[in-house]
Parts: C-alpha cells; structure tokens; sequence
C-alpha cells in the first residue's frame, strides 16, 4: 500500500486505532433508544424505545472556546470533554428536553491517539453524567490547519421533550429567580482569563491565588456542571416556568431568554456574592459589577424562574438532590 497519504500527514491507520480505542467508552453510555456502537455512517435513535409518545426535538451545539488553550499549556486533556457535553446538553435541558444523544468533533493538525482519547474518555463521562448515549462523532487529522500540539472540539445534542412540557413556559412578574451554584467559570470567560493570569504574571503550574490547595491551571480547568440528574424532573413542575443556563453574556444576557421584554430580572446583590476565583478574577483584572455579570457565570451555573408560592417546595427539592440552591432576585415589569 502506498505511504502518500501518510507522507502528507494523515495517518489513516492511528485513526482506525483510536476509533478501536473509543469503542467501549461509546458502548458504556448505551441508554433506552441507542445501543452507542460506533463504525456507522450515521447515528440511529428509536424515540419509541426512549418512552415518548408526542415529543418535540431540541437540538444543540457548542464548543469549548479558548479553556482549551489551558489544556494545551497544561497537558491535562482528561475533564475537557466534560466540558463540551455541558455546554449543549445544559442548553437542550433549558427547553425542558432529555438529553438523548451526542456527536463529537475532533480535528487536529497531527493525531495525537493518547491525546485524542484522553479527550472522548472526557466526552463519554459527560455523557453518562447526563444520561446520552455517544453515538458517533468525528476525528479530522489536517496538516497545516492547526499548530503542533493543539485541537479544536465541538459538540452536538440532540434531546426530547412531550409537547406539554416544552419550557419556558410563561414567566411573570413576581416569580423567583433560584440559583444553582456553578463549579467555576465553566467554559466561558476564558479569553478575559487568560489575559489577566498572563498581565498577573503567573504560571499555570503555580499555586492557584484563590485556592492554595490547587495549581492555577488544574482550578481553571474544573469541568463544567452538567444539571440534567439533579434538574430534568424539576422542570416538568408546573411551578417552575423557565430555566436560564448561565453561559456567555453571563447573568445580564441569558435569564432575559426566559421571559419577554416586557419583564426583567431584579437581583439581590448580597445574594450574588463572589466566590473565590471570581473574587480574584474581578480584582486582578480590574472588573466593574457590571463586566463580571456580562462575562461569568458569577458562581452561577443556572437560573430557575418559580411561582411564588412554590418556591419552598422547589428549594426543598433541589436541596434533595445535592443541590445548594439559593434565592437571587425576582422578575419584575421592565
């Protein structure tokens, strides 16, 4: 057989190696709908065998954005899987939807296989903590296109939800705006991140100033939540009327996505106090109130929209399943 192609940077066989590789990770998220074995040309669901009789398809798609130019530095690839299945199966749950299946997308200049696999190791652990099956993807090998030693992700979703349950449904003012915390800035923000570490002056590999117990680059790369155990149940509660997933454009952009324009978010600014890496973050780059709330989650990782009179019953529920909510506000007439 002819080395030509291999010559010219694509090495056919390491991509047949690591498909061989991932096989089992893929298999491991196998759900109702979905037996996840990889080598098709396309992906199969069975919305029948998934239990739903009048559903609605939501679909979803993201990146990981520039947090992977930490991994890079770091070499930690392990969590940023993690990452890219939070950023669109959050999204699909925000619609109310079930998180039902998952692509990858993996393109790089050379084919790292440990890298590569590190990586959708990554992407199945996201899965399982979201309860999709990884039923295919794609791993692009193209010389010239990226610098040694780096890759991009994206991700794709699709998820269902019955007509009846379509979220949001309509807010009003006077509902509750309930938080659940964030486990650092997720995905977003990463930009503005890596300009204040390097105008700091500091390494990845140092001791985090927010976390001694953390090097900087590990507290950085904390994988993004995943909501949909701990929320998906809850959503179908008449009383909860729209859940914001707090990504770019931060608090001040996503909970507006809820409700019409008629109405906005009203925050309680003690409610909303920094955790530590947004401390930091805030006072190393010199950020107002204002460029916090529109960049980060703020240790905010979603917003709940709840009729008043259910809104103890919703904490005590959210308290039931491990979360640590707590009231942020409310929705008032713009």
């Amino acid at each position: 057989m002819s080395d030509a192609y291999t010559k010219a940077g694509v090495d056919i066989d390491a991509g047949e190696r690591l498909v061989d590789a991932i096989s089992p990770l893929a298999r491991a998220t196998a759900r109702k709908g979905a037996d996840a074995a990889l080598g098709g040309f396309g992906g199969v669901f069975d919305l029948k065998a998934a239990g739903f009789s009048d559903p609605l398809l939501v679909s979803g798609t993201d990146g990981v954005g520039t947090k992977l130019k930490i991994a890079f530095e770091t070499g930690v690839h392990a969590t940023i899987g993690v990452d890219l299945v939070a950023m669109c199966v959050n999204d699909v749950l925000a619609q109310g939807a079930e998180p039902l299946f998952f692509l990858d997308y993996f393109a790089t200049g050379k084919l790292e296989e440990g890298v590569a696999a590190e990586v959708v190791k990554g992407v199945a652990e996201g899965c399982l903590q979201a309860g999709c099956a990884l039923i295919g993807g794609e791993t692009a090998e193209m010389p010239g296109m990226y610098p040694v030693g780096e890759y991009d992700l994206a991700g794709f979703c699709v998820g269902a939800v019955e007509r009846r349950d379509l979220m949001p449904r309509e807010v009003k003012a006077g509902d509750v705006l309930i938080a659940v915390p964030s486990s650092g800035p997720h995905s977003n923000g990463y930009s503005l991140i890596r300009k204040i570490v390097a105008d700091a002056g500091l390494s990845y590999d140092a001791a985090a100033p927010f976390d001694p117990d953390a090097t900087l680059g590990a507290a950085l790369l904390t994988p993004t939540r995943i909501y949909v155990k701990a929320l998906l149940d809850l959503l179908k509660d008449e009383d909860v009327r729209g859940f914001a997933h707090i990504t770019g454009g931060g608090l001040t952009d996503n909970v507006p996505r809820i409700f019409t324009d008629r109405l906005c978010a009203r925050y309680d600014d003690a409610a909303l106090r920094l955790p530590p890496v947004f401390a930091w973050l805030k006072d190393a780059g010199g950020l107002s109130q204002e460029e916090m709330r529109r960049t980060f989650n703020c240790g905010v990782g979603g917003v709940l929209a709840v009729r008043k009179s259910g809104v103890n019953r919703i904490l005590d529920a959210l308290e039931s399943k491990g979360e640590t909510p707590r009231i942020i506000g409310d929705v008032v007439e713009a």
